[in-house]
């Protein structure tokens, strides 16, 4: 099931229309409608999603649930999700698609609060920064990482890793507009 598969489903459950959840969210009602309808959003809008619904992140995201641990071999990790926050000044190579790639490392463990995942950052995409409930924990696995957290910016190399509060306009970016992949791990309460 896609993210708007999933608030569609919920909202049937708890009996709610797009406009409380337009209200509750302090999302727009188009917004809403276009995620519902299959549109990948930032972050940030799913997050303000769950939280008006009462659920985790995770809840929109999974398409199966498992009790126990969750093992991700290498090579193995889903592309459940592209979060889209902006468009690149050019097409990037080999991409149909601007933004960050997200592969979910453990997308079918039921009750978590952390979303892990390895993101694979276009190298000349430009999103605008985000800003949501949580934390937020980065390492560099490849390449020159940009981090741009209010009005601070770092530049991270391959080891280098960042942990911060979510709450603070944030993005990241390739340093030298080359390809970078971190390993990103989203804490975001209920």
């Amino acid at each position: 099931m896609t993210p708007g598969e999933h608030i569609i489903a919920l909202c049937k459950t708890y009996s709610l229309n797009r406009e409380t959840l337009a209200e509750r969210s302090g999302l727009s009602i188009e917004q809403i409608q276009r995620i519902e309808e299959g549109v990948i959003p930032d972050l940030a809008p799913l997050l303000k999603i769950s939280r008006a619904l009462g659920v985790r992140l995770g809840t929109l995201l999974d398409d199966r649930e498992k009790l126990g641990p969750v093992i991700t071999r290498a090579g193995a990790a889903t592309n459940t999700l592209r979060f889209v926050t902006g468009l690149p000044q050019q097409p990037a190579p080999n991409s149909d698609h601007p933004g960050l790639s997200f592969k979910a490392l453990a997308a079918d463990k039921s009750g978590r609060h952390m979303e892990p995942f390895i993101v694979d950052i276009n190298p000349v995409a430009e999103q605008a920064k985000s800003t949501h409930e949580g934390e937020e924990f980065i390492y560099v696995l490849s390449g020159i990482l940009k981090v741009e957290y209010g009005k601070e910016t770092w530049i991270l190399n391959i080891g280098d890793s960042v942990f911060y509060d979510s709450i603070v306009p944030h993005r990241v970016l390739s340093a030298n507009r080359e390809a970078v992949q971190i390993l990103a791990v989203i804490y975001a309460p209920i």
